[in-house]
């Protein structure tokens, strides 16, 4: 678990809400709420939200509850529950003694239920599901009211209570409350506040055979636990007067106020459920933490920074208009945290066998390297140096253009933290592809300085051939090749490079032999951290980030 974060106060429309609040003594205790339906895994979108409920309750200070709305048990499940507190903790947020259910209120709800229908404001409906949806009409339209409508007060209630005890099957029935067929709010058209559905609940069990609609548990939880300030985001703003209605006609404990932000929106992203549940079904990524996905599972197995993820909720703000954020502005604040806490390595991604042919055979030396240019508490470390290293192949050309300043043949480069090499010959196979490359060094440029001063243009890193290990590195870019990918068709939109497996890596030895979590910075590569598919002897490494966004030039090249 990260550590609690500690409280650091803003300022956006919400916070000055609550704070003239207090300044009217309105409220004793702010009192927040994180309202998770277990359905599924977090995004970093849920991430905008708790951030913002835990740290209002930290700020004023309050308490703010973690309260699973689990009213529907065809899609929830135990995995969701422990993944959702899993990312609340990660995030640096706790919730204390303050973790609730909807479940635990299905009694009262239940009761009160039955008290709006003896008040004669719900009733029991015989109509399938798209009935009620072709008779609720549209925005220019009014509803239909059901031939059902005006039953009974105790045929509503026999009916209700037979529900209950599970006498009729799934979509036989639902209680829908009675408002106003024709409000221009279809919110408010008829409602459905229960169905019936024979399925086994996470924490009841089968003692229900019908479940109260989300709509209706949601503001009734708010209200039993005393909720001050009930934050969602703009798409629930239409549901605001049908809340306030049930608060109005029901004998609630408290009476809480609905305030609406917009949502978090991110280019190349898709952060609708429904598409991510379908991303995970239908195998175009690996499960819910798949590195690629904007889940807060994903961003943990790829390396992102807690610290990361709210620095940049705090730069996006709070605000009452939808907008688009751009993705490099989270892949901003990563980099920027990283390169601040990551320690450095050497890794030759793609490697190309080096032989120094005046280097004395059998002979080896360590060479020391720092472990973070701005850190020198982060210390030092040893790397050997031989006759045979391996540099990246990129670094090599044998016919180079004109501003290509790494190795190729006769020109010297800067081997890091070792000496000046120079490329004197190239060792091609039957195909014709360059396998090894013949170098000579200098003895006298040790730690990368010419006593006579001469200067080279390029510094490349390495890996001793002998004392490097083989590993699995895997490059990932974003899921989605268009920058507004449509939610609707999104498999069209799927980057068909999001990700590269290079199975011939190498790494230093004593970042194989590490078990560390941490992300650590690849030098001239980017920022990677250890993966959880590494086995004992085939360490899996994968990339966070890369130094510099390559990933958006790429695609304006088209």
């Amino acid at each position: 678990m990260t550590e609690p974060v500690a409280a650091e106060v803003g300022r956006d429309f919400i916070r000055d809400i609550i704070q003239a609040d207090l300044d009217q003594a309105k409220y004793k205790e702010i009192v927040t709420r994180f309202p998770p339906e277990p359905n599924g895994y977090l995004h970093i979108g849920h991430a905008k939200s708790i951030a913002l409920n835990f740290g209002i309750a930290q700020e004023f200070p309050g308490r703010c509850h973690l309260r699973f709305d689990d009213t529907n048990p065809v899609k929830e499940e135990q995995e969701y529950i422990d993944s959702i507190q899993a990312d609340v903790h990660w995030l640096g947020y706790d919730w204390g003694k303050n973790l609730f259910y909807a479940s635990d209120y299905f009694d009262r709800l239940y009761e009160w239920a039955e008290k709006l229908i003896r008040d004669g404001l719900a009733y029991v409906d015989d109509q399938s599901q798209e009935e009620i949806r072709l008779a609720r009409g549209t925005l220019t339209e009014p509803g239909k009211n059901s031939p059902f409508r005006d039953r009974s007060v105790d045929e509503n209630l026999d009916l209700f209570r037979r529900m209950k005890a599970g006498e009729f099957p799934n979509g036989a029935r639902v209680l829908r409350a009675k408002i106003d067929m024709s409000s221009g709010n279809i919110n408010l058209r008829d409602p459905v506040l229960y169905r019936i559905l024979h399925a086994h609940h996470p924490r009841t069990g089968t003692k229900w055979s019908i479940y109260p609609s989300y709509d209706y548990a949601h503001g009734q939880s708010d209200a039993i636990e005393g909720i001050t300030h009930s934050i969602c985001t703009l798409e629930f703003e239409d549901h605001r007067p049908l809340y306030d209605w049930f608060i109005e006609k029901l004998p609630v404990p408290s009476k809480p106020h609905q305030y609406e932000m917009a949502r978090l929106n991110l280019t190349y992203t898709v952060l609708s459920k429904r598409v991510l549940t379908q991303l995970v079904r239908d195998g175009h990524v690996a499960g819910w933490d798949d590195p690629r996905m904007p889940t807060m599972a994903g961003m943990r197995r790829r390396g992102v920074p807690p610290a990361a993820l709210r620095e940049f909720i705090k730069r996006i703000g709070v605000a009452k208009a939808n907008s688009v954020v751009d993705v490099g502005m989270l892949e901003f604040c990563i980099r920027e945290e990283l390169n601040r806490t990551s320690q450095r390595r050497m890794a030759v991604l793609k490697p190309l066998k080096v032989v120094i042919e005046n280097y004395p055979e059998g002979q080896t030396e360590e060479l020391e390297a720092i472990n973070h240019p701005d850190d020198p508490s982060a210390g030092t470390r040893k790397i050997t140096f031989g006759r045979e290293l391996y540099i990246e192949q990129d670094d090599f050309m044998e016919n180079p253009p004109k501003k290509f300043f790494r190795l190729s043949p006769g020109n010297e480069v800067r081997l890091r933290y070792a000496y000046f090499v120079k490329c004197t010959g190239v060792i091609k196979n039957d195909a014709g592809e360059v396998v090894e490359l013949r170098c000579t060094y200098d003895p006298a440029t040790k730690g990368g300085n010419a006593p006579d001063g001469r200067k080279v243009k390029a510094t490349m890193h390495w890996l001793p051939a002998a004392n490097s290990v083989p590993a699995e590195i895997r490059i990932y870019n974003q899921l989605f090749a268009n920058p507004s990918p449509d939610a609707s068709n999104f498999a069209a939109d799927l980057n068909p490079n999001s990700l590269e497996i290079l199975a011939d890596a190498r790494i230093e030895a004593s970042v194989a032999e590490s078990n560390a979590t941490e992300p650590m910075q690849f030098e001239r590569q980017g920022y990677f951290v250890r993966d959880k598919d590494s086995l004992p002897g085939k360490p899996v490494f994968s990339r966070t980030i890369g130094l510099r966004d390559t990933f958006a030039k790429e695609v304006a090249k088209g």
